[in-house]
């Protein structure tokens, strides 16, 4: 199987293979469609938006729409309130690509204050555009909610993990990118994060954050 570099936006590779379904089955689907497919699967994404998917994989709006009508046909993808979500038979009938995405870089790691409500938390950033960050959609398993943003302009890539009372924040940059915008941008997302919840002087000693730092990369 050919795979597909992970880039901000992904491109998508055309000869995926189209034969994903039953023999027995006809499908309409190309092998783009199987394509953008399979970059939903690999991001892990729950539930995502039209607009972060084309963001993600840079397909033209029309282009985009008109695979998204034959994913629904096909019952691989279904319209949910928040956006888009791969079926169960998606998940039985398509293969998960080798992923060869750029290894995310930790910003961010954060214990949340006790006292906090972490699902109005999450309800609070849920579809919110940040500055250039544009949502995406989110994972969601038995353990933590990872919510997503992307900045094309800036070719990166914000994932926001909460767990318990534990917050991580990391980004993906594209090649050739800057990786002083994706702090800059995690750091205005904890912002955020902190206005939903409030700062009084009470709370401040229970936040710790730790900043990864890398002596090699230049955030000048």
């Amino acid at each position: 199987m050919s795979g597909y570099v992970m880039t901000i936006p992904r491109q998508i590779d055309a000869s995926l293979p189209n034969s994903i379904l039953d023999e027995s089955e006809e499908s309409n689907l190309t092998p783009r469609d199987t394509g953008v497919l399979q970059t939903v699967m690999e991001e892990g994404l729950t539930v995502f938006t039209f607009d972060g998917l084309k963001r993600l994989t840079g397909l033209h709006q029309e282009k985009l729409s008109r695979i998204i009508d034959r994913l629904e046909e096909e019952g691989l993808l279904e319209k949910v309130v928040e956006g888009y979500r791969v079926t169960a038979r998606g998940n039985e009938t398509v293969p998960r690509a080798l992923s060869t995405a750029q290894q995310p870089i930790p910003i961010v790691q954060s214990l949340l204050p006790r006292d906090v409500d972490l699902q109005q938390i999450i309800s609070g950033l849920k579809g919110r555009w940040f500055g250039g960050l544009r949502w995406l959609g989110y994972s969601q398993n038995d353990d933590s909610t990872i919510l997503k943003w992307i900045a094309e302009e800036d070719g990166i890539q914000i994932d926001a993990r909460f767990a318990d009372s534990y917050l991580s924040i990391d980004a993906k940059v594209a090649e050739g990118k800057e990786v002083s915008q994706a702090v800059k941008a995690a750091h205005q997302l904890l912002g955020h994060v902190s206005g939903l919840y409030g700062t009084p002087t009470r709370r401040r000693q229970h936040l710790a954050s730790q900043i990864a730092y890398y002596p090699s990369m230049d955030f000048a």
